[in-house]
């Protein structure tokens, strides 16, 4: 029941801890000052941003997901969406290291064995390798379960042969989390996941795709050419590597939503301050109305967004019943608003808007990716339906 008292400062539901308030002011004021001068380079070369992957290491916030038993900082869910969201809100490529991190060893800690997690959570933790998730196939996206690669068992080891497309961070990644089939008779009950090294003999990468956005981030083909790997690079049973991919993206999807909200967050920023400076009919465009309701539109959804968000990762923290939902329609529709904001950021830039002297065409085109990996918002939606609550 309610207190009845009008005022209770103490009452913190709903509310990040303190501890939380003060991560994310470290996260920014790294992010602000060693990521954000680079974030343009690094979009406009190409180029992996070395920088933000040197500073994250630094503050150890790189793979805060890791629990301190394997050396690292064993944040929380919620943490772990902040240090990505305002890692983002900076450069969107730049989120991609604590984020992909995350999703290439989580399935390590949900089914590997302790003997696979001590070996390689540490040096993930340490800063000494980055971890990559290899599910989708140039013929499996949406329909996962149609992979072709294949593991053929060959006494203590397995011979994995097979293409990987748009795998995040490949190349630069150390570790891979790489899916396959080990019986084709079962569908998506014959599949199952293994960690290969990017130095195994027989692996190999494609040339770096030429993408719209998150441009800093690589993302090719991984070639695997009868990689030999010992059989205890398994992760859990056989079989399982499919139901580890999917309890994996339950969890993860809540931190492409927090990539989505902190680009839509650095738009709606920047846009903020642009308002205020621009005159136009001898005042700042900040005092027409039509601005105005644009700017409370944009921070309305942006709010519904991170709320949706947050609590999703309270919820994968907990491993609540209902995670499966809220992760699908926190990634869906934080990725759409993040897409609507940055849209109608570079909208109240004019011209300016649409030039790369500004940083919000940049995070436009970051945006939309978020829409479309780890799921398609199509996807979403029909994970969303199955698991109505």
């Amino acid at each position: 029941m309610a207190s009845g008292k009008n005022n209770t400062p103490d009452f913190d539901l709903y509310r990040p801890s303190e501890e939380h308030d003060m991560l994310r002011e470290t996260v920014r004021a790294l992010a602000e000052a060693k990521i954000a001068p680079f974030a343009a380079a690094v979009d406009e070369e190409g180029r992996f941003p070395q920088e933000a992957l040197d500073a994250l290491v630094a503050a150890d916030l790189h793979a805060v997901h890791v629990p301190e038993s394997y050396g690292g900082a064993g944040a929380d869910a919620l943490a772990t969406v902040i240090v990505i969201e305002e890692v983002a809100r900076a450069c969107g490529s730049s989120s991609l290291i604590p984020a992909v991190n995350k999703l290439g060893s989580l399935p390590v800690m949900l089914s590997g064995s302790e003997e696979l997690k001590a070996r390689y959570l540490g040096p993930l933790a340490k800063g000494d390798a980055m971890f990559s998730y290899a599910l989708s196939e140039p013929d499996a996206g949406s329909d996962a379960a149609g992979m072709k690669t294949r593991a053929v068992r060959d006494g203590d080891f397995w011979v994995l042969n097979g293409v990987k497309r748009w795998i995040t961070n490949a190349g630069v990644s150390e570790y891979y989390t790489v899916m396959a089939v080990t019986d084709p008779d079962k569908r998506s009950k014959g599949i199952s996941a293994f960690v290969v090294e990017k130095s195994d003999e027989g692996v190999s990468f494609g040339a770096p795709e030429k993408k719209l956005g998150i441009k800093g981030s690589p993302t090719r083909e991984v070639y695997l050419d009868n990689v030999r790997i010992p059989a205890d690079r398994m992760i859990g049973d056989e079989g399982t590597g499919f139901a580890t991919a999917m309890k994996t993206l339950d969890h993860t999807r809540i931190t492409i939503a927090a990539q989505a909200i902190g680009i839509a967050q650095g738009a709606l920023d920047y846009a903020k301050g642009y308002v205020k400076e621009r005159k136009q009919f001898g005042k700042p465009i900040a005092d027409f109305q039509g601005i105005q309701f644009m700017l409370a539109d944009m921070a309305m959804k942006l709010e519904a967004a991170r709320q949706l968000t947050y609590a999703a990762a309270a919820k994968s923290e907990r491993l609540d019943g209902d995670l499966t939902f809220f992760g699908a329609a926190a990634k869906c529709f934080a990725s759409d608003v993040a897409m609507e904001v940055t849209t109608d950021a570079v909208q109240l830039l004019g011209g300016y808007g649409y030039t790369r002297d500004y940083p919000v065409e940049r995070m436009m085109r970051d945006a939309k990716i978020t829409q479309i990996y780890e799921g398609t918002n199509q996807v979403q939606r029909i994970v969303m339906a199955r698991n109505l609550p």
